[in-house]
Parts: structure tokens; C-alpha cells; sequence
């Protein structure tokens, strides 16, 4: 269930501009007509949000159409829609229409490409497995790709649906992943397939240390994303040294903290630490060279008798703060 937050403007009536009329509405499906104006009467009356639940019960309408209706109005340039959160949460800001405002442009004559039935069965198949209807711009999108980047029907319904596998269903990332895959020079379903596995892979060993810290999230941090792949593909870990590492992180700071997990694998990496036996070998060392004390066994009975202790003050330093040879 997704929340919709309204950004309002105070006035007392619900008007709808003659170019929305004019322009969009004609070509726009009955039920995103109904959602578009029902969102502007909550905006303008002052609602701060609706979620898609009640949306749709006032409609008549199903949830997801709730959603598709809004994605479809911003891809037409209506309204503007901002994620808050992973959790499907959205600010919906209404566009301020005139008559500057001209149609979406059409690069295409989408009609005349539908004739192609490879083309036609290729938008099924997508709407399909999005799960909802796409939009004008959307389709002109995906026809840019077969002109622009010379991707096959079947290339793009692969793309969509390791896009689908991953979670998103949004073609702006759709678009993102595209371009990621032209500028690999990806033209064959074999090339995708293996650009896939070599992103998979990568992505298994990211999620092992992700899970592994607590971190359920299906996004991560662009930094935190290149930070760990750095300890499989750079440093040669594997994930049981990468473990070790977040475990004595815990130990220390009681938290997962990125940047110090880092530190301690940098160091291993440089001392020439690749497994486990070398992590013991190292702490067996570490427990070997406590801080020297020297005493005597001179009478002490005497405060002026008293033989002071001498201490190795760096190995101290580094036992007291749980540090020992830059781990």
C-alpha cells in the first residue's frame, strides 16, 4: 500500500485548466482521469496525503491503477512525483498548466509502429511483466532503443525482465540499465546474458555481507556498494575473512560501521593476509607480546627501596585500544 503526499495550494475550489482538458485528457485512460482529479480536489481543499488503499475505494478503482495513474501523469509532464522512501511513498506536486505547455513531443507514430506485430507483441509482453499499462512516452522510450542502440524485441524484454527480477518496474530505470548496457556494447541476447552473470555474481557476494551486517535492504549506498566489491575483487577475500572483520568492527564500536571494516581489511591486506589461519597466526602474535613490566627482587619494605616498573608504552597504546599491528 503506497502513501501519497500532497503539496496544496489554498484555494476553495477545485479548478481544472482548460489545457489539461484541452490537451491530456482525451488521450488518457477514464480511470487515471478520475485519480488526476480527485488528487487535485485534495490538494487544493488542503488534504495532506491519501494513501492508495482509500484512493482506490473512493474510485472504485484497484490499487494499482492508483499507482499507474500517477506514473503515467508524470511521465506525461502533469504532475511532478518524488519518491520518499523504499516504501512506496510519493510527494505528488501538480504542474501549473498554460498554454506554452505543448503535447509530449512524438518522435515516433506510435500507431504505424503497432503495425509491426514483432513490435506490438513486445509492448504485451512488457505490459506483462511490469504489471501495469505503459504509457505513451514509455513505448516511445522503448522504440528509441531499437533505433538508438539497435537492440533487438527480445533484447529489451530480457532487459525488462532482469530489471522486473531485481525489483524495479520503473523505466527510468529501465532507461539507466539500457544505456549501462550500450555502453557496454551489448547487442546480442548472449552478450546480456553474460554482462547479467558477471553482475550477478557480484551482486551475491555483495548481498552475503549486507546480510551477514544486519542490512536487509535491497538498495545500498553507491560508496558502500564499491567499498565491498573492492574486498572480493582487490583484496581477494573471502567471505569468511570479510566476516572476521565485521566481527572484531562489533566487538570495537558495537555497530556496523563501513569505513572501519574497511581499515581493518586494508591492513590484512597489506600485511599479506588472505585466510583465516593467517588472521589467527596474527592475533597468536598479538597475545605474545603484552606490555613488558620488569621487577626486582630488592627490599621493598622501603618506599625509597621500591624499583619502578618500566613499560613498553606503544605496545600499551596499542593493547588498550584493541589495536595491534595496524588491524
Amino acid at each position: 500500500m503506497s502513501t501519497f503526499m500532497f503539496k496544496n495550494k489554498s484555494l476553495g475550489y477545485t479548478p481544472v485548466n482548460n489545457v489539461f482538458i484541452d490537451k491530456y485528457m482525451a488521450n488518457a485512460r477514464g480511470e487515471y482521469v478520475k485519480v488526476y482529479l480527485l488528487g487535485l480536489k485534495y490538494c487544493i481543499s488542503g488534504e495532506l496525503g491519501a494513501n492508495s488503499a482509500v484512493i482506490a475505494n473512493t474510485l472504485s478503482l484497484l490499487e494499482s491503477d492508483i499507482l499507474n495513474a500517477w506514473n503515467y501523469w508524470s511521465d506525461m509532464g502533469v504532475v511532478k512525483m518524488c519518491a520518499i522512501d523504499n516504501m512506496g511513498n510519493y510527494t505528488i506536486e501538480f504542474i501549473d498548466l498554460d498554454d506554452s505547455v505543448d503535447s509530449p513531443p512524438k518522435n515516433f507514430n506510435i500507431l504505424k509502429e503497432l503495425d509491426n506485430s514483432s513490435i506490438k507483441d513486445m509492448l504485451q509482453d512488457i505490459e506483462k511483466l511490469i504489471g501495469r499499462t505503459i504509457s505513451p512516452k514509455e513505448i516511445e522510450v522503448y522504440l528509441s532503443w531499437q533505433k538508438d542502440f539497435n537492440f533487438s524485441p527480445e533484447l529489451i524484454l530480457l532487459l525488462i525482465q532482469y530489471c522486473v527480477s531485481k525489483g524495479k518496474n520503473d523505466y527510468r530505470y529501465f532507461e539507466k540499465i539500457a544505456i549501462a548496457w550500450h555502453d557496454d556494447n551489448i547487442k546480442t541476447i548472449e552478450d546480456a546474458q553474460m554482462f547479467i552473470k558477471r553482475h550477478e555474481d557480484k551482486w551475491i557476494n555483495i548481498r552475503k555481507i549486507l546480510k551477514y551486517l544486519g542490512i536487509n535492504s535491497p538498495d545500498v549506498m553507491k560508496p558502500q556498494e564499491d567499498m565491498i566489491y573492492k574486498w572480493f575483487s582487490t583484496y581477494k577475500f573471502n567471505a569468511d575473512v570479510i566476516y572476521k572483520a565485521c566481527d572484531i568492527c562489533f566487538e570495537r564500536l558495537n555497530r556496523a560501521d563501513f569505513k572501519y571494516i574497511d581499515g581493518i581489511l586494508n591492513s590484512w591486506f597489506k600485511s599479506n593476509i588472505t585466510s583465516l589461519e593467517d588472521v589467527e597466526k596474527k592475533d597468536r602474535k598479538k597475545l605474545n607480546h603484552k606490555p613488558i613490566m620488569n621487577s626486582s627482587n630488592k627490599n621493598k619494605d622501603s618506599f625509597n627501596n621500591f624499583e619502578q616498573r618500566s613499560y613498553n608504552f606503544e605496545e600499551l597504546e596499542k593493547d588498550l585500544l584493541g589495536w595491534y599491528d595496524n588491524d
